[in-house]
């Protein structure tokens, strides 16, 4: 789906929050290769009689090549070093208490407010918007709402990598709508918790962070920064190759509510083999309704998952390797932060762009979900 309207509604501003914390590929194989030692000794019968599988090692060499990571932020890093652990150590709190979402959602809400020149009072509708939210209701983005002292309303979105770019997508239609003149979209990714630290393939592939950005109408922005969003597109196609089962219904399926299922996996081949054609079209697609090319875009902000994934998109559409000027690239240190990649690279990459630019923020994932945003610099 295309949506193309014609008043003039600014991304104004943009925030990112950053951990304190963070682990390089080098501790993260050194904790997982001395788990799996462990694991293989304590069920060296098991795996003799091939019942179940031997741990394999790893190697941080391994993990750079497959991804193009180095290192990842991370909210709490105790814990998930710990061969008799492998999970962060996070405290529980009251529920009088800013829970955590919440709290790194507040810091990237705060960054994107004052770099649009805005106050709470601006801000008619908060939505927050990630691949998880740790519980199900009241919702972040309420508890965030009162946190900022903002009137209106509030609501959380799950739809995976691709949560930030559709929570952008419902920010344009609101205020072209005139149901708000100036909604925060936050992104808090905290994405550790359901890592599967112990499984090879994936325990290296997610960080955690959290963005924000305003969109508001061209009559309120005071900033003179800002981005025209010319146009969104969307598209959504089932798949199971990327999953997570973890919720409520296994206090009645007497299921393990931790097990291997329940924390994100994905089958990664097919996750490439299917998503980088898909993700090239859409946006060879969202550009030609606005009779332009790839070639007349200065930058494209996309999904931060895996450096093969976006060196491939990026080739599909040029018909050669894009630059890091032209595709910035942040998933070596901060990793694949879900839905926040692409606002990652925008945030960090976007103050070089002229009057005139064409960008172009893209996300894609589990769904499949695709969503793009066409930008121009005022």
């Amino acid at each position: 789906m295309n949506n193309k309207i014609q008043e003039n509604i600014i991304l104004s501003g943009v925030g990112l929050w950053t951990p304190a914390h963070t682990i390089t590929n080098e501790e993260l194989v050194s904790a997982y290769n001395a788990f799996a030692d462990k694991f293989n000794l304590e069920n060296s019968a098991e795996i003799e009689a091939g019942n179940i599988a031997a741990k394999p090692h790893s190697s941080a060499e391994f993990v750079e090549k497959a991804s193009g990571i180095k290192s990842r932020y991370i909210y709490e890093k105790e814990g998930v070093l710990d061969v008799n652990r492998m999970r962060p150590v996070l405290e529980e709190r009251a529920d009088d208490e800013l829970s955590q979402q919440a709290e790194i959602a507040v810091e990237a809400a705060k960054k994107a407010l004052e770099n649009a020149g805005k106050n709470a009072s601006d801000i008619d509708a908060v939505i927050v918007s990630c691949a998880y939210t740790q519980r199900s209701y009241p919702a972040i983005a309420i508890e965030v709402q009162e946190a900022l002292g903002i009137d209106g309303f509030g609501f959380d979105m799950l739809v995976a990598c691709s949560a930030a770019t559709f929570g952008m997508h419902r920010a344009y239609e609101m205020v072209s709508a005139g149901t708000a003149k100036a909604v925060l979209v936050i992104n808090p990714e905290l994405v550790s918790p359901q890592i599967n630290y112990t499984d090879r393939d994936s325990h290296f592939i997610f960080g955690d962070v959290a963005t924000a950005t305003v969109i508001e109408s061209s009559d309120t922005a005071k900033a003179g920064h800002g981005f025209t969003l010319l146009s969104t597109k969307a598209v959504t196609k089932y798949s199971n190759n990327i999953r997570s089962n973890f919720g409520y219904i296994t206090h009645a399926t007497d299921a393990d509510p931790y097990g291997p299922d329940k924390l994100f996996h994905q089958e990664g081949r097919k996750v490439f083999k299917e998503v980088c054609p898909m993700a090239a079209q859409h946006i060879i697609e969202h550009l030609a309704s606005h009779d332009l090319t790839p070639q007349d875009l200065t930058r494209w902000w996309l999904h931060q998952a895996n450096i093969n994934m976006n060196t491939l998109i990026s080739k599909k559409l040029l018909g050669r390797d894009a630059t890091r000027e032209e595709a910035p690239i942040v998933l070596d240190t901060y990793a694949n932060t879900a839905s926040a990649g692409s606002v990652i690279a925008f945030a960090l990459h976007h103050q070089d762009l002229t009057q005139g630019d064409y960008g172009i923020l893209c996300s894609f994932g589990a769904g499949y979900s695709i969503g793009s945003l066409l930008v121009q610099k005022r």
